[in-house]
């Protein structure tokens, strides 16, 4: 009986709770941890509940103000994010411990476990576990919002080129494909004589434009729009326009040089072919095959026009041909083409095949023209030349045809074009009849100029079967070994998804 009245009473260790009276270890608060609990909450004041933004589109969460960060789930990024939205009511307690509990991916819930400490009555500390749940609610961060309003930009630059023919955009389309210069843009515009790429900021216009300025022959022109301005922050806001300019020349156009420019260029003749165009105008006479190349600066210097446009190619037929193995140079010349041959040509056209009139020219083309073949040139004889420097030419040194190119047969290199190209997504308007030809003629070029092939990215065309490199009928063509593996990524690896995220 003794034993039992003692045990009910508390050890020296340990006293009565106050409010319940079971023994517990003795404490400034002289009250056991349920009853402390009942008495004061050291969570009161911090929420429970919150929300945080996400954007689906870039998939970034928003840090107060207007931050955008990139977080994934569960991750630490993501924990200091949900713990600075309560960073103030945490202020009055310790913060011990905090870790997510696992919810659904696409609950829209997070969820995190905290463990605080607070010093309560007469310095206790009292330590607590609460759980703290947040929404996630969608909302379009401003960066996606302008690329999907596409009316929402802060500079565009404006590529012009004042020509008939499209060979140069279709050169430098591809130029801005292999440098993937296209993925800031918000908004490409395709116009009659040129393209409009659309940003979002001044410097990303900026860089397209030093761009632009190293691949091809320009030159471009700024200016700016006031939009808006805070009197009270001192903002403006502008709008940017960036214009610039290509030299209107390009492949295969019949040029006439002004005497100054000539002369300065190895005393070469007035009268020459655009062989090519790149960073730079590449020249060559055709009765010389002395070449020369021309910048842009040097170009708006001594500007100089195309005598003809590609409508006004005809058809000739090789009666006869010498090649002339060697020129003697003239004073003072430049250096002269590897890659061709001189040649002294008689020529008809295919239209007047009734008749005997023919024609005598020397030509570039020495290399791959033989009697019989067809030739694409340009009749200077029979026309009527509206230019300032071939005007004050004297006749005798303007030959009666330049021939530019040879002539194949386009269909029969259509069914065998086993390569392609990839093209810019953009709103096409006012888009003219010829278009179509234009590309084809680009396609050709090609495959005729490997120089054009080194910078441009050509893909295997699937879709047609392989054949060989070497062609029988002499047709240019483009070898294996310099396509690209299309990328495409089948349903079967990676589900439906997958498929329509990369072609």
């Amino acid at each position: 009986r003794r034993a039992a009245v003692c045990a009910s009473f508390p050890s020296p260790l340990h006293s009565l709770c106050c409010q319940c009276g079971v023994p517990i270890p003795p404490n400034p608060a002289n009250m056991c941890v349920g009853c402390l609990r009942a008495q004061v909450d050291i969570t009161e004041g911090i929420p429970k509940q919150g929300t945080i933004h996400f954007c689906k589109q870039c998939e970034r969460y928003l840090q107060p103000p207007g931050t955008w960060i990139q977080c994934t789930l569960e991750s630490r990024e993501l924990l200091a994010l949900c713990l600075k939205k309560i960073k103030a009511s945490l202020s009055k307690v310790r913060l011990i411990d905090a870790g997510f509990i696992w919810t659904e991916p696409h609950s829209k819930r997070l969820k995190l476990k905290l463990t605080v400490q607070k010093e309560v009555m007469n310095g206790a500390v009292l330590q607590q576990v609460f759980v703290m749940e947040y929404i996630v609610q969608s909302q379009m961060c401003e960066d996606c919002h302008r690329i999907e309003a596409k009316d929402f930009w802060k500079a565009v630059v404006q590529v012009r080129q004042k020509t008939l023919h499209k060979k140069t955009f279709y050169y430098l389309e591809q130029l801005i494909l292999k440098h993937r210069l296209h993925q800031n843009t918000l908004r490409i515009k395709e116009i009659h004589d040129g393209l409009d790429f659309y940003y979002s900021s001044k410097q990303q216009a900026q860089k397209m434009v030093d761009f632009l300025q190293c691949t091809v022959p320009s030159r471009s022109k700024s200016s700016q729009r006031l939009i808006s301005h805070d009197i009270h922050s001192n903002v403006y806001n502008y709008k940017s326009t960036f214009s610039v300019e290509i030299v209107p020349i390009c492949k295969d156009n019949v040029v006439c040089l002004s005497p100054k420019l000539a002369q300065s260029l190895g005393n070469m003749s007035q009268i020459c072919v655009c062989i090519r165009v790149t960073s730079t105008i590449h020249l060559i006479d055709p009765s010389t095959l002395q070449i020369a190349e021309i910048d842009g600066s040097t170009y708006w210097r001594h500007p100089f026009n195309s005598l003809f446009h590609p409508k006004q190619l005809e058809e000739f037929i090789i009666v006869d041909i010498n090649r002339v193995q060697e020129k003697k140079k003239g004073a003072g010349a430049g250096a002269r083409s590897n890659k061709h041959m001189l040649a002294e040509a008689w020529v008809q056209k295919t239209s007047e095949l009734n008749t005997d009139h023919q024609y005598f020219c020397s030509t570039h083309l020495g290399h791959i023209l033989n009697p019989g073949d067809l030739v694409l040139g340009f009749d200077l004889a029979n026309c009527n030349l509206n230019d300032e420097f071939a005007n004050k030419m004297n006749p005798h040194n303007i030959p009666d045809v330049v021939l530019i190119k040879k002539s194949y047969d386009r269909s029969k290199r259509q069914r065998r074009r086993n390569w392609k190209l990839k093209e810019l997504e953009r709103d096409r308007e006012g888009m003219e009849s010829d278009d179509e030809r234009q590309y084809q003629d680009f396609l050709e070029d090609l495959e005729e100029d490997e120089a054009i092939r080194k910078n441009v990215n050509i893909y295997r065309n699937a879709d047609i079967p392989v054949e060989s490199d070497t062609d029988d009928e002499g047709l240019p063509r483009i070898s294996l070994a310099e396509m690209l593996e299309d990328l495409h990524i089948s349903q079967d690896a990676t589900g439906g998804e997958g498929a329509n995220m990369m072609t």
